[in-house]
């Protein structure tokens, strides 16, 4: 008869987020983890095959989080600036969290027009928030999402690497500038 487990699953994902959260993901090794939970490494394999499936359910647990702060930024006015807005918090309240899912290497180098489907499993509601809120075709929607996550996404690195800090204000100012601008260069205002 196999030994009893002695954390439930929950309880060691719980538990290897939290370290993953203060420390990073090159902390999380069995002894670490096994020592966050007062024990020896060994319970933690009566559970889980090896490693790598306590790293899965990690990422798991992470896009869960994450996803809710995208679900905050649609339910804002304007909806696509709510979610730019939310994608930079997550980088600053969860800077570890946020350079596990966003700040690894891929397997493959996907190109720069495919790159949102890959890592964010929200990209089809953006998407729809960009087509739905500025009266754009999925082209044009799919440009300017890909142009504005490729600055955000420079802002939350800024963030969650300590590079910068930005107030609530600035970032929100920020991305209205740019936003505008291409917005306006998307529907004809060329400026040339």
């Amino acid at each position: 008869m196999p030994p009893k487990c002695k954390f439930t699953r929950e309880e060691i994902i719980k538990t290897a987020l939290d370290l993953t959260r203060k420390e990073g993901i090159n902390a999380l090794t069995a002894r670490a983890l096994g020592a966050k939970l007062g024990s020896s490494p060994k319970p933690i394999f009566t559970v889980f095959e090896n490693m790598e499936e306590v790293l899965s359910e990690v990422q798991k647990a992470a896009k869960a989080l994450y996803a809710g702060y995208i679900q905050v930024g649609l339910q804002q006015e304007p909806a696509f600036k709510g979610v730019g807005t939310q994608y930079i918090l997550f980088a600053i309240k969860e800077p570890k969290l946020f350079q596990l899912l966003f700040m690894s290497e891929q397997p493959q180098k996907p190109s720069v027009e495919g790159i949102l489907p890959i890592i964010d499993e929200s990209y089809d509601q953006i998407l729809q928030s960009v087509q739905s809120g500025y009266g754009l075709g999925e082209k044009d929607a799919e440009t300017l999402y890909r142009h504005l996550w490729i600055y955000s996404h420079g802002i939350a690195v800024l963030c969650a690497t300590n590079m910068c800090s930005f107030t609530a204000e600035e970032i929100g100012k920020m991305m209205s500038e740019v936003f505008v601008g291409l917005l306006k260069e998307m529907k004809g205002g060329r400026t040339e």
